[in-house]
């Protein structure tokens, strides 16, 4: 870094990223980011949520948020979406690439990817 200006770049492209992550939108997506996450590639999917829901232009509805532990380390990385009204839904060992699909198809289109959840009998 250089200059101001150049912090203030970076203060802009971050503010809408921070400001993702605190929203009040009504689906909230939580990423377990306990140190049993961040291991098993957290950190990678909460970025992935962050930026594709804020390219899928959802940053009005959906909140991106994290935790810390939610208790099931065997299928880390985990996520969880909540919505108003309906029964959480947990992904489990995720990865940045999962990511897109779940905001195409349960963040937009409203319908889980079965596939990836905990209940799936294939895990």
């Amino acid at each position: 870094m250089k200059s101001l200006a150049e912090l203030q770049a970076i203060k802009e492209k971050m503010q809408g990223k921070v400001a993702l992550r605190e929203g009040s939108g009504d689906k909230r997506v939580v990423v377990g980011m306990a140190t049993c996450g961040i291991a098993a590639g957290a950190r990678p999917v909460l970025n992935a949520f962050v930026e594709q829901v804020n390219a899928a232009g959802l940053t009005a509805s959906v909140t991106v948020t994290q935790t810390g532990c939610i208790g099931i380390c065997q299928f880390e990385p985990v996520v969880e979406v909540f919505e108003a009204g309906k029964e959480k839904v947990t992904y489990v060992k995720m990865t940045a690439d999962k990511v897109a699909r779940i905001v195409e198809e349960h963040l937009k289109g409203g319908k889980p990817v079965a596939e990836y959840t905990i209940g799936y009998t294939e895990l």
